[in-house]
């Protein structure tokens, strides 16, 4: 039975999950498979009318045979993490997977829109090439330019897979600045 037309979708999350902000908020999905994606541009007001959509998130928007994300953040660097996650979020649930190691990746100076295809890069290589995804990203600018990115990762086989494995960041459509008070970005991943 289909829900009523005007009725907000109800995201949970398996338990384990810590729930990340955008995962707390009813129309704001986690990831694609994970829960019904929120219409582009929507802002999901509360009670007072208020958008109530938080300071940091992700979520995934519709888009034919490929897989858009959107992340947004206060700062470039935040920005660049959440959309970190929201490409993990897109394929996996991390359910209660641990960290098993420490990563760092430095991009050389490059334009914003530059240093996030050439981080969600690295994600999917380093998927394709060593077997494991971040759970956790931390990034900063390192002064010069370019980014210095650190994960806490785990191997691919302690996640459960619920869509499909993205192959890479399409340049089409790539959006990625500031963003009223802070950062977003709207990225494609093949798959």
């Amino acid at each position: 039975m289909a829900p009523p037309v005007g009725s907000v979708p109800v995201v949970s999350l398996p338990i384990g999950r810590e729930a990340t902000p955008s995962a707390r908020i009813p129309g704001f999905s986690p990831g694609c498979p994970g829960g019904q994606p929120a219409p582009p541009g929507a802002a999901v007001p509360d009670d007072r009318g208020v958008d109530s959509r938080p300071e940091r998130g992700h979520r995934c928007v519709p888009h034919t045979a490929d897989v858009r994300i959107e992340a947004w953040a206060p700062t470039r660097e935040a920005c660049v993490a959440e959309a970190v996650t929201a490409l993990v979020d897109s394929f996996t649930d991390p359910g209660g997977a641990r960290p098993a190691a420490d990563r760092e990746f430095h991009t050389p100076p490059a334009d914003d829109q530059d240093l996030l295809v050439d981080v969600l890069d690295e994600v999917i290589f380093r998927m394709d090439t060593t077997g494991e995804l971040p759970l956790r990203t931390e990034v900063t600018d390192d002064g010069d330019g370019g980014l210095r990115v650190r994960w806490q990762t785990v191997g691919t086989d302690a996640l459960e897979l619920i869509g499909a494995v993205p192959k890479a960041v399409a340049l089409h459509e790539l959006r990625f600045g500031p963003d009223g008070p802070g950062w977003s970005c709207a990225v494609t991943l093949d798959v």
